[in-house]
């Protein structure tokens, strides 16, 4: 008889063990998938409310999608970027429709992984410049390049190193110098990035690459004023403006299709994955036309770009928009963050709670502190799996809930997930 405990035996014979699956000794071993909710080989049904990593964007096996899947796969499953295929320039049109300001050239890739490289190597190759500056809890991928952006030391493997990339402090309210408002956090950020331009570069940019909501570092969201005030310092030292919307991108917080718009900044280069094809792997990167025609020499990617990806995208889509979708994420995700901060009022544990739209968080402390609780973190995702209830886990310090349903959730389904997570927590207190 297959069971979570032989399967899980054999996944030990055979994966690398760096891949560890959530939940410890009783990881889930997923069977099948419908709409919000996931069941497991043994037959346990759960609420997912982290949707693969904010990647399940519509719900598990949704009939509209899985349709126009199945009608391109089989018509014509793969050509390779050497052809052309007409699914492809479909997408790649939505997207310069969607996107903001002069973003009106669109490279397909694999990955949001790939997505950031090609963004990276774009803007070098536009300016001139090498150096490119990230933030401190960053997340940008798993190559060589993207892990050396990212600054969270639990994903740099491989003693990964590239002189040009720095790092600048985040802005991270809850874990700033104590006593400072929001707004000094800003004026702190924007002098240490002024700073590294004057002491550990040559004062000249490629780039300045951000997400504007920190995802695995735990959905930190900057206050209103950061992005307005870093973007002028870096286009005045030559550098352009990457916002990677892998996690925040296609309505996730609420109102608008992008997260960089809820800041009222326009980006230079935008990249995409995760949510923007409901589990299909892919990557995107759109810039303006000068940046894309700085690319010179041949550059290929075999399935970016591949028709059937491009059909589940490009159905994912237009069904976040015939539904209204980024409405519905601020509609729910209001809803959700009322009753989170109705529970944070409960629980002495729960720091703070953050985020936008249907992209929410809590950080767990110890009570009436400031200190990371990881152990107590844990024990939550682990409760809270147990009450059927799935959720993620995040933050540098590993203890940040992140909470990401899909962007079709409704009332009922943000209700009944508040209340296992409620339960979850009085199992942990």
């Amino acid at each position: 008889m297959t069971t979570t405990a032989s399967i899980v035996e054999r996944y030990k014979n055979v994966m690398f063990p760096a891949a560890a699956p959530y939940h410890g000794d009783n990881p889930l071993v997923v069977d099948h998938a419908k709409d919000q909710y996931i069941w497991d080989i043994d037959g346990n049904k759960y609420l997912d409310f982290f949707g693969g990593v904010l990647t399940v964007s519509v719900g598990h096996c949704n009939e509209e999608i899985t349709a126009r899947t199945i009608e391109q796969l089989q018509k014509v499953q793969h050509t390779s970027t050497v052809y052309i295929n007409e699914i492809m320039v479909r997408v790649a049109e939505k997207v310069v429709e969607l996107t903001p300001g002069r973003l009106q050239k669109v490279y397909f890739t694999n990955s949001g992984t790939e997505a950031n490289e090609t963004a990276i190597m774009a803007a070098r190759m536009y300016t001139g410049n090498p150096t490119i500056i990230a933030l401190r809890h960053a997340y940008s991928g798993r190559s060589m390049t993207a892990m050396t952006v990212t600054a969270h030391g639990t994903w740099r493997l491989g003693g990964v190193v590239d002189p040009y990339i720095r790092h600048v402090r985040n802005p991270y309210t809850f874990r700033a110098p104590a006593g400072l408002t929001p707004q000094q956090v800003v004026d702190l950020c924007v002098q240490d990035l002024e700073e590294t331009l004057a002491t550990v570069t040559d004062g000249k940019l490629a780039a300045f690459i951000a997400e504007p909501i920190q995802g695995v570092g735990g959905f930190i969201v900057p206050p209103q004023d950061y992005f307005g005030r870093i973007a002028p310092i870096v286009r005045a030292a030559g550098g352009v403006f990457i916002s990677d919307e892998v996690q925040t991108g296609w309505g996730r917080t609420g109102g608008k299709w992008f997260g960089i718009e809820q800041w009222g900044v326009e980006p230079d280069v935008m990249t995409f994955a995760k949510g923007m094809g409901n589990g299909s792997p892919i990557g995107c990167t759109v810039t303006t036309p000068e940046i894309a025609e700085a690319v010179k020499g041949a550059t290929f990617s075999t399935f970016g770009g591949n028709p059937v990806t491009m059909a589940t995208v490009l159905a994912t889509l237009e069904y976040m928009e015939k539904y209204d979708l980024k409405t519905n994420a601020a509609e729910q995700g209001a809803r959700l963050r009322a009753k989170l901060e109705e529970l944070q009022s409960e629980f002495n544990f729960i720091g703070e709670v953050r985020g936008m739209g249907l992209m929410q968080a809590l950080e767990i402390v110890k009570p009436h502190s400031t200190e990371p609780d990881a152990a107590r973190t844990a024990a939550l995702l682990n409760a809270a799996k147990d009450k059927g209830l799935l959720l993620g886990k995040g933050g540098l310090y590993g203890n940040v809930i992140r909470i990401s349903p899909h962007l079709n959730t409704t009332a009922a389904d943000v209700d009944t997930a508040t209340e296992l997570l409620a339960k979850a927590l009085v199992a942990v207190s």
